[in-house]
């Protein structure tokens, strides 16, 4: 595929730390958080200027979903312009208990597990060709989503150790040494590829909805990735899934690693700091999580000699992709540690052991591990590390918030522009992915089934239109 469409879909962790006037439930603490959107728009689902989803999800989770983007680059400023959206409606939610007479503090958590043990995913979306032979394509991109954690995970500690995601018994539970892992998703994923995304949460979502022409294209759901905070990370992580998607797509040779048993396998690697632990192939063999992805890494090289690089990332993310694997191969993150999220929190949280922490259990490290996926600008433990120099940016500040209001060149510019007529003209709208909608004059509507397009005569009709009944100036409530 010579172009395709990337987005990321990100569920928060949200809590709010009470002082004596007494605690607010995630229900309520949501309803506060969301109630800018539903006085503006009257609903907590609403697609924004910027060609983004923001919606307060199942389990009082507020998620945001990137605008539809054509390069890495859009999709990693999208993507962290959800973070600045939601931490200017955490500022609003302050405000108001404040307002109340209450002291205590709302934190929106960018991460995968809350206290409790429930898990919240980030779901990535690669748009495909509707030709490819989607179910071989899944099979065959399997092994490289189980073992990529060891380069793209968020780490995670765990303070009654690797052997709680088992069932064992709270005496077991009790002794296990603490340790930390590569990935927070992965103790929660169970099958390869199902329909199913709660119920027994699978790798990829195979329901078949492309939002775009389904007689051309296909979505390729996956959602057993880590929310990650890092720009670079996220830049890895898209960047060589899309690699391998090219290489299957292209038919490039591949060699068969599909995997026995996808749960034991993908919490072996995650638990195995080392990445030499083997787990067992469908044909009887044994290989670990190293060795499949310098295969991976190898193939893909060879590749991109042969293909080109399809965009100017290609080199750094092949570079990246060899210094992960190098660095867990020696033990030695000093030539990650600012680029790659697991690493950056692992070099964090062993600073305060070395200084006087006990281990992973201890109370300061559990709260450092949470605090460093805090969205809070100022005070979030990673943006405080980005602002300091210990983790690398490759999306300028400024893009970042040009990309909390201006959508990127691709459909999402038709969504974004219609949202704002509609809005200025004072109109009620509909609005998905694919359909625009006016809801006074439902014969008004448009059908954008192209994700690469950034024009539409029809929705430059409507917009005309709306421009001539213009009412009212109009800002979202949220920068």
């Amino acid at each position: 595929m010579k172009k395709r469409i990337f987005g990321i879909e990100t569920e928060f962790g949200i809590t709010y730390v009470p002082s004596s006037l007494g605690p607010i439930g995630p229900e309520e603490a949501a309803r506060i958080l969301f109630k800018p959107v539903v006085e503006s728009w009257r609903s907590t689902n609403v697609f924004l200027p910027n060609g983004s989803r923001l919606y307060l999800d199942v389990g009082s989770h507020p998620e945001y979903a990137t605008a539809e983007s054509a390069t890495l680059r859009d999709l990693i400023a999208q993507d962290k312009a959800g973070e600045l959206l939601f931490a200017d409606l955490l500022n609003q939610a302050q405000d108001s208990i404040e307002a109340e007479g209450k002291e205590g503090t709302f934190y929106l958590f960018k991460n995968n597990v809350d206290s409790a043990g429930n898990s919240f995913g980030s779901h990535e979306n690669y748009m495909l060709e509707r030709r490819v032979e989607f179910s071989k394509l899944v099979r065959s991109l399997i092994p490289f989503l189980i073992t990529r954690q060891i380069m793209v995970g968020a780490g995670k500690t765990h303070p009654h150790g690797p052997e709680a995601w088992r069932p064992l018994t709270g005496q077991d539970k009790k002794h296990g040494t603490p340790s930390f892992s590569f990935s927070q998703r992965a103790d929660y994923i169970w099958e390869d590829a199902s329909t199913a995304t709660t119920r027994s949460r699978p790798l990829i979502n195979t329901r078949d909805e492309p939002h775009a022409d389904p007689n051309q294209y296909r979505r390729m759901h996956v959602i057993n990735g880590d929310s990650n905070m890092s720009e670079t990370t996220t830049l890895l992580k898209i960047g060589a899934t899309d690699i391998i998607l090219r290489m299957l797509e292209d038919h490039f040779p591949l060699e068969n690693f599909e995997i026995k048993d996808t749960a034991n396998a993908l919490r072996t690697v995650s638990h195995d700091l080392t990445g030499t632990t083997r787990f067992e192939l469908a044909d009887g063999s044994y290989k670990n999580a190293l060795e499949l992805q310098r295969n991976y890494l190898r193939a893909a090289q060879k590749y991109i000699a042969d293909a080109g690089a399809h965009h100017a990332d290609v080199p750094y993310i092949l570079d990246l992709w060899n210094r992960a694997l190098i660095a867990v191969e020696t033990q030695d993150i000093s030539g990650i540690d600012t680029e790659i999220d697991w690493a950056i929190k692992k070099k964090l949280l062993d600073s305060y052991i070395a200084r006087g922490a006990k281990d992973y259990a201890d109370s300061r490290i559990q709260q450092l591990d949470l605090a460093y996926h805090s969205i809070d600008p100022d005070r979030g433990v990673f943006n405080v590390l980005q602002k300091a120099g210990r983790a690398r940016r490759v999306i300028d500040p400024g893009a970042v918030e040009k990309a909390t209001l201006q959508p990127p060149e691709t459909r999402a510019k038709i969504r974004g522009s219609f949202i704002q007529a509609a809005h200025r003209a004072g109109e009620p709208t509909t609005v998905d992915w694919v359909h625009l909608r006016l809801n006074n004059k439902p014969q008004l509507n448009a059908v954008c089934k192209d994700p690469f397009a950034t024009e539409d005569s029809t929705v430059k009709q409507l917009n005309d239109l709306l421009g001539a009944q213009k009412t009212q100036e109009w800002m979202p409530p949220f920068i």
